[in-house]
């Protein structure tokens, strides 16, 4: 079995697909979620990838959200004052 703290090759297929060995998946408990999701994201030219989770927004509180809008409203104008950013 391979040890999942070791960093392993992974074939990518044409179409981009990985698959990810059995060791990760059950370490990230990947192999007991009904749909499991990752997050991908690219950070200083390594790609992360993370568990996530999707939550219905209904489930999630109307402040929690309302905080979510006000801090994308406050780096949206930071880029436009930045020039970054057209209106």
């Amino acid at each position: 079995m391979h040890d999942s703290r070791m960093p392993q090759v992974l074939p990518v297929s044409k179409r981009g697909t990985i698959t990810l060995p059995p060791a990760y998946r059950r370490k990230l408990g990947l192999d007991r979620m009904e749909n499991p999701l990752v997050l991908a994201e690219e950070k200083n030219g390594k790609l992360v990838l993370e568990v996530a989770a999707a939550v219905p927004v209904r489930d999630i509180p109307e402040a929690t959200i309302r905080d979510w809008i006000a801090e994308d409203e406050k780096a949206g104008e930071a880029l436009r004052r930045k020039g970054l950013l057209k209106r």
